[in-house]
C-alpha cells in the first residue's frame, strides 16, 4: 500500500476515507446488534429471587444441575470468621439467606465433586457456580466424614474373645467381648477426636521416620499433653494388638483402599440452614455451648451464646447478632490447683513441638442458665482436699455418706454484672442440669454421688451454700418404703457416672454411666433411693439383644428418658412406667426391665466385615419446645464421627442428619436450641453445637491454624426460602 501510494499520492487521501469508512460501519454495527444472551446456567440463576440479604443462583456440573450439594459462603469481614451454608435443590438451585453486609468467598462442596473455585460475591447477587466432578473415586473421598474411613478398620472376630493376654492371642485378658473392644475403639479412643480423620487416617510426615508403621503408631499415641492417657488407651487394647490394627488400617488407606461413598443429602435435608461463627483458640477444647435456658427456651432471645475451653479455662461468649467473638480467663482461688489435663509431653507434639498449649487448673466441664439468666458452670476453683469443714461430718448429706476430696465445684456468670460468683461444693461437678424445681443435679464420676444445689434456696439465703446442697450416697430400696433400713436394703456405689438429667415429670434425677453394657440409674434426691437400668445386653430377658455404651442422657416432658448407645449405634428410649419390677431383690439386677426399653439404630457405614456401625454418638439431648421445628420432645443425638447431628422421629424410626460439610471435623459434644422470635416461623428458632475436639487442630485445614467454630441448625420449608 505504501509504495501505491508513493506512485498516486492522490490515493493517500482516498485509502484514508476508505479505512476510515470501514471503522465507522463496524462500529455502528457493534453498538446496534443486540448484546449476547447469557449462559443458560446464569439464566437459570437469574430465575431465583434474591433480596439485599441473600446470595442465590444455580449450581451445574459437567452432567447438568447438581442437586443435594452444599454452597458455602465465608467471609472475614466481619470481627470473627462467619460462614453461612446450604443444601441445592432438585434442579440445583440454591439460595443463602440472612447474610450480614461483607464479602464473601462462594464456592460448592458435595460427595462425587472436589471443592469448586472460590468466587467473590456479595448479597443481593444471583450468581451461577459451576461444580467440578472428582477426577476419580480418591479425590472424591477426602470429603467424605470420618466415620465412613474408620469403617475399613478390621476389628477381631468375636469368636477371639475373651482375650488371653500377651502369651495368648495378645487381647487384653480385660476385653470379654467383642463389644469390649469396640467400646475400646469408641470410648477409649474417639472420646478425644475424630478417629477417621485427615489427621489421623494417614501417617505425617512431621511424625519422624520410622521402620514400620506399628512403630509409627506406637510413637503416635504418646505424641502431645494427651500422650500419656492415648498410651494407655492402647495398652488397653492389648498393645501389639490394637496397634495392629490401626497400623493395618492406615497401610490399606495408604495402598489406595476406599470407603463407601455416603449418600447427598435428600428430602427435607434440603431445607437446613447452617449458620457457623469462629470462637476460642487454636488450642481451644470447647467442650459445651449453650444459648438459653433448656426449660424455656426464649430466655436470652437473641443474647450471646456462651461456651467453655475445658483445657484452657476460657469462658467463650459470642454475639450473634453483632457478629464478634470473646473470651474471659476463668480464676481460681488458690495456689497449688492442679491443672486438669496432663501438663508433660512424653514425646513431642507434631503440631505443637514441645510447647505446652493446655493449662487448665479451672477445667469448667459444663453449663446451664438458669430463669434469671444467669450462666451456671462446673468448674474448679480450689484445691480438691480443701472441702469445707461441714463436707466430712456436719452436713446431712456427709452423715450418710461423707465427702473427703471434690474434684470439680460450680460458679457462676452474671451477664448484668460481667462477674463469676463461686459456689463451693461437696460433691464433684460434672455435668449438670437444672430440674423445674430450680434444683441444679451434679452427676458425680469422681465421688460416686448425685449432687444437687437449690438455686431457689441459695437466693433465699443470701448465698448460704450448706442450707442450699445435698448430696446421695445411694442404695437399692428393696422393701420400697422410701428409706434406707439397714440388713434390707443394699447400698450401691456407682462410680463414673458422665450425662445427668432432671425428669420434669416427677422431679427424680436421672445419670448415665457409660461401658458394657453400661447403665442409666434413677435417684430421688429426696430418699437417695437408686434404681438401675441396664440396656438390654445378652440376657436371659432379651435374647439376641446388643445394646450398649450410654453417655448422655436427656428426659422428655412426657417423664421418657432417653439415651444415646455409643457403643451399639443406637438412641434409645426408657420408659420406666412399664417396668413390672420397681421394688424387691429383682431391681438389683440391672437386666430385669427390657421392656421399658425401645431402641432405633442409626445411619451410617458398618466396620469391615461386621454390623456394627462405625459412628460414635458422643451425648445426647430432646429438644423438648421445638426449637428446631421438627415439633415437641424430638430426640437428637451427636453423629460425632460423621460431621452431623441427628434428628429422630420416634414414629418412623427415621432420622434427619443434618451434616457440617464444611470445615470438615465437626465433632461435638453438646448442643441446645433456642427460640429468638415465636412468631418469626424458621427464621426465629434454632440450634446450636460447636465443634469440641481436644484437638483443634484437627479441623480442617489440619494444622495449628485451625479453630473451632459455633454452629447454628434451621430448617426451612424449602431450599430456597429466604
Amino acid at each position: 500500500m505504501s509504495k501505491l501510494n508513493d506512485r498516486f499520492p492522490k490515493l493517500k487521501w482516498a485509502t484514508f476515507f476508505v479505512v476510515a469508512l470501514f471503522l465507522f460501519v463496524t462500529m455502528v454495527r457493534v453498538h446496534a446488534a443486540p448484546a449476547a444472551k447469557p449462559s443458560a446456567a446464569q439464566a437459570d440463576a437469574n430465575q431465583v429471587p434474591v433480596d439485599a440479604e441473600s446470595i442465590g443462583g444455580v449450581v451445574t456440573g459437567a452432567n447438568g444441575p447438581e442437586a443435594g450439594v452444599w454452597v458455602i459462603a465465608e467471609t472475614t469481614d466481619l470481627s470473627t470468621k462467619f460462614r453461612k451454608i446450604v443444601v441445592t435443590d432438585d434442579r440445583g438451585r440454591y439460595l443463602l439467606p440472612q447474610l450480614p453486609k461483607a464479602r464473601y468467598n462462594v464456592w460448592v462442596r458435595g460427595y462425587g465433586l472436589i471443592d469448586s473455585p472460590k468466587v467473590m460475591s456479595t448479597p443481593g447477587t444471583n450468581l451461577a457456580l459451576k461444580a467440578l466432578i472428582a477426577p476419580n473415586e480418591r479425590a472424591a473421598a477426602q470429603y467424605y466424614p470420618a466415620d465412613y474411613w474408620y469403617s475399613l478398620a478390621k476389628i477381631p472376630d468375636a469368636s477371639e474373645f475373651p482375650g488371653t493376654g500377651e502369651k495368648g492371642n495378645g487381647i487384653n485378658e480385660n476385653l470379654k467381648t467383642q463389644s469390649d473392644w469396640v467400646w475400646q475403639m469408641k470410648a477409649g479412643c474417639e472420646t478425644c477426636h475424630q478417629i477417621g480423620d485427615k489427621a489421623t487416617r494417614e501417617l505425617e510426615p512431621q511424625l519422624g521416620v520410622f521402620n514400620s508403621s506399628m512403630e509409627a503408631w506406637d510413637h503416635r499415641v504418646q505424641v502431645g499433653q494427651d500422650g500419656a492417657g492415648m498410651s494407655r488407651s492402647m495398652n488397653n487394647y492389648g498393645r501389639p494388638r490394637g496397634l495392629g490394627m490401626l497400623s493395618d488400617w492406615t497401610d490399606r488407606i495408604g495402598k489406595g483402599e476406599l470407603p463407601p461413598a455416603p449418600s447427598r443429602p435428600t428430602g427435607m435435608e434440603r431445607n437446613i440452614v447452617l449458620t457457623s461463627w469462629e470462637w476460642g483458640t487454636e488450642a481451644s477444647f470447647t467442650h459445651d455451648e449453650l444459648s438459653t435456658d433448656k426449660r424455656h427456651p426464649t430466655v436470652n432471645a437473641n443474647g450471646p451464646i456462651y461456651g467453655i475451653d475445658w483445657a484452657n479455662d476460657d469462658f467463650l461468649i459470642l454475639d450473634p447478632v453483632e457478629h464478634t467473638a470473646s473470651r474471659q480467663r476463668l480464676k481460681v482461688l488458690e495456689d497449688g490447683v492442679p491443672p486438669g489435663k496432663m501438663q508433660g509431653m512424653p514425646e513431642p507434639s507434631p503440631y505443637w513441638g514441645n510447647n505446652l498449649y493446655w493449662y487448665d487448673p479451672a477445667t469448667p466441664g459444663s453449663i446451664q442458665i438458669d430463669t434469671k439468666g444467669r450462666v451456671w458452670m462446673a468448674a474448679r476453683f480450689r484445691r480438691p482436699d480443701h472441702q469445707p469443714t461441714f463436707c466430712a461430718s456436719e452436713h446431712p448429706s456427709a452423715k450418710a455418706f461423707p465427702i473427703p476430696k471434690g474434684w470439680r465445684q460450680l460458679e457462676y456468670y452474671d451477664p448484668k454484672t460481667k462477674k463469676v460468683t463461686f459456689i463451693d461444693t461437696c460433691y464433684d461437678s460434672h455435668h449438670i442440669q437444672i430440674g423445674e424445681d430450680e434444683v441444679i443435679y451434679s452427676s458425680g464420676a469422681q465421688t460416686g454421688t448425685l449432687g444437687f444445689l437449690d438455686v431457689n434456696v441459695l437466693d433465699a439465703t443470701g448465698g448460704n451454700v450448706e442450707k442450699a446442697q445435698g448430696w446421695c450416697g445411694m442404695y437399692f430400696d428393696e422393701n420400697g418404703n422410701g428409706k434406707y433400713d439397714e440388713g434390707v436394703d443394699q447400698k450401691v456405689t456407682v462410680m463414673g457416672s458422665y450425662g445427668v438429667a432432671a425428669n420434669p415429670k416427677d422431679h427424680s434425677a436421672w445419670e448415665a454411666v457409660p461401658g458394657v453394657p453400661g447403665k442409666i440409674v434413677r435417684v430421688d434426691r429426696h430418699t437417695c433411693a437408686t434404681e438401675i437400668y441396664e440396656p438390654p445386653y445378652r440376657s436371659a430377658n432379651a435374647p439376641g439383644k446388643i445394646s450398649y455404651g450410654p453417655r448422655g442422657i436427656d428426659v422428655d416432658t412426657n417423664g421418657i428418658v432417653w439415651t444415646a448407645l455409643a457403643g451399639s449405634n443406637e438412641l434409645a428410649s426408657f420408659d420406666r412406667d412399664k417396668c413390672k419390677v420397681k421394688t424387691g431383690p429383682a431391681i438389683t439386677d440391672g437386666q430385669h426391665c427390657p421392656e421399658g426399653w425401645t431402641t432405633y439404630p442409626t445411619p451410617g457405614p458398618k466396620f469391615k466385615g461386621t454390623d456394627i456401625g462405625s459412628d460414635y454418638h458422643y451425648y445426647n439431648w430432646v429438644d423438648r419446645y421445638n426449637t428446631l421445628g421438627l415439633g415437641n420432645n424430638t430426640p437428637m443425638t451427636n453423629g460425632t464421627g460423621s460431621d452431623s447431628l441427628l434428628a429422630l422421629n420416634p414414629a418412623t424410626g427415621k432420622y434427619l442428619q443434618m451434616r457440617v460439610p464444611y470445615p470438615m471435623g465437626f465433632y461435638q459434644r453438646s448442643m441446645d436450641g433456642r427460640i429468638d422470635d415465636p412468631n418469626g416461623g424458621w427464621k426465629g428458632r434454632g440450634v446450636y453445637a460447636d465443634y469440641g475436639p481436644n484437638a483443634a487442630w484437627h479441623i480442617e485445614p489440619v494444622g495449628t491454624t485451625a479453630k473451632g467454630s459455633l454452629v447454628k441448625f434451621q430448617i426451612r420449608p424449602d431450599p430456597l426460602a429466604k
